[in-house]
């Protein structure tokens, strides 16, 4: 099968509906989630904690998500992403279920404790949509997935903050968290898988392999197939193949397994990518995932003090903002089609220009410069995420795109850990502190981002031109 063949092969049977039900699943998923987070803290410290206990359980689901976020996506390469969806809704949905019960702080942080292990359902979502898109039509597909995700998690908080007006608002909120999360695992369950094996099917036409009775067997070996032909594969990808179940292949390996060859073939895969060349990649996430934090963190508290703004006003900026950002996922699309699907490209000038927004936040003289910034800053991030997890995906390998974006999402988790510590020093120094210091880690990540570039352009010329040898 060439690559021509492949192509035309997802464009004829392309799976919108499995596709569609994907982002009613990501919008619903943070539609629940959203109506929690601003509840969290007062929640807790009714129960009696102090500052220093509610920031110390507060920090517990992001520790948990630090260290399961890899682990949990590598699994999802080993037993399919069905099983590993449905796994994490539902472990998630009882999380957030216990949290209704929680009324001492002891229930509350057992309540954390499975919803920081498993609420990786849209990770676990866009590697699904990655294993179904060709890497043309991936950036799109994302894009649409996020916006969906985004306009969930803007509507959220309005729900919870209804709920939380009537008597046990909280508890209340978090159970109709937990139906959510149940209910969308029913969604996962009738998805019409059938339609993606009639997918894979049709990619498969034209090649030797075998279809087998499992749909992620099957769609594994036209990944492979395709991905075979386009050199999308990491490196190492046949020596962890014949390292993992006797040369299986990547998710081969169905869910009644033994465990422990489960656990090996989870550690194969975590162990490539901590070994590969990819350091560059997540250390630009890392770098934008502290600027951005560092812009968003003292926001509300800075608009007071430089421009006496009162906080509705403020609520309303960062409406606007998230709203913007919402639309602007349908936007990826387009402006990948105009870059012609370079994403080093891509992803160097959104970093330059969200570089140049914080700056001028950080300088703004007065709030209509900041409403002008946040318009512009909306629409650079939004394309930055997308960009980075779709480079993680070309230079890691289609094939372990769990892990790949699960190791993304445990960057990210140490950013978010990293981020309060820089900022509470950066607001010592002035309200501007903390995007100032956006600005540097920034701009390291454009020095960055021009000195690697052209290395990884470099290689994908390499591996165009290799299939034709």
């Amino acid at each position: 099968m060439n690559n021509s063949t492949c192509a035309s092969a997802h464009k004829r049977r392309r799976p919108t509906r499995i596709i569609r039900c994907i982002y009613v699943v990501g919008f619903m998923d943070l539609f629940g989630v959203s109506m929690i987070i601003p509840l969290l803290s007062h929640h807790v410290k009714s129960l009696g904690a102090s500052p220093t206990v509610a920031g110390i359980v507060g920090s517990t689901y992001g520790v948990l998500q630090l260290f399961s976020s890899t682990v949990v996506g590598s699994w999802s390469d080993v037993v399919g992403r069905r099983y590993s969806l449905l796994t994490c809704l539902l472990l998630s949905g009882f999380g957030y279920g216990l949290l209704g019960l929680s009324t001492s702080i002891a229930l509350f942080v057992l309540a954390r404790i499975p919803v920081g292990l498993f609420k990786h359902s849209l990770s676990i979502c866009r590697a699904l949509l990655s294993d179904l898109m060709s890497e043309k039509e991936r950036p799109l597909v994302m894009g649409h997935f996020n916006a969906a995700s985004s306009v969930g998690f803007i509507l959220g908080p309005m729900v919870g903050g209804y709920l939380t007006e009537h008597e046990g608002g909280f508890y209340l909120s978090s159970f109709v968290c937990a139906a959510i999360f149940l209910l969308n695992a029913g969604l996962v369950w009738m998805l019409p898988w059938s339609e993606t094996l009639n997918h894979s099917i049709d990619a498969n036409a034209n090649s030797k392999t075998k279809p087998s009775k499992s749909y992620d067997e099957l769609k594994n070996s036209v990944q492979q197939n395709c991905s075979d032909k386009n050199h999308i594969r990491h490196p190492n990808a046949s020596a962890v193949r014949s390292q993992t179940n006797g040369g299986w292949g990547w998710r081969d390996m169905s869910v009644v397994q033994p465990a422990w060859r489960q656990l090996t073939s989870v550690w194969v895969r975590i162990r490539m990518v901590a070994s590969s060349d990819m350091w560059d990649v997540f250390l630009v996430r890392l770098l934008m995932a502290v600027s951005i934090m560092l812009y968003y963190s003292n926001f509300s508290l800075a608009m007071e003090e430089r421009f006496q703004l009162k906080p509705k006003v403020t609520g309303y900026l960062i409406s606007y903002s998230s709203m913007l950002g919402a639309l602007a996922g349908c936007l990826v699309g387009p402006v990948t089609h105009l870059y012609g699907n370079n994403m080093s490209a891509l992803l160097l000038h959104s970093t330059a220009l969200t570089c140049t927004l914080i700056f001028l936040y950080a300088t703004a003289p007065n709030v209509w410069q900041v409403l002008l910034t946040s318009t512009f800053f909306a629409i650079s991030t939004t394309i930055g995420r997308t960009c980075i997890t779709d480079l993680e995906l070309q230079r890691g390998g289609a094939q372990a795109s769990g892990t790949l974006i699960g190791a993304g999402q445990s960057v990210t988790a140490v950013g978010r850990v990293l981020a309060p510590l820089l900022s509470g020093l950066a607001q010592e120094v002035s309200p501007c502190g903390p995007p100032s210091l956006g600005v540097v880690l920034g701009l390291v990540a454009v020095g960055l981002l021009f000195v690697r570039t052209p290395k990884w352009d470099s290689k994908t010329k390499v591996k165009d031109k290799s299939p034709k040898q």
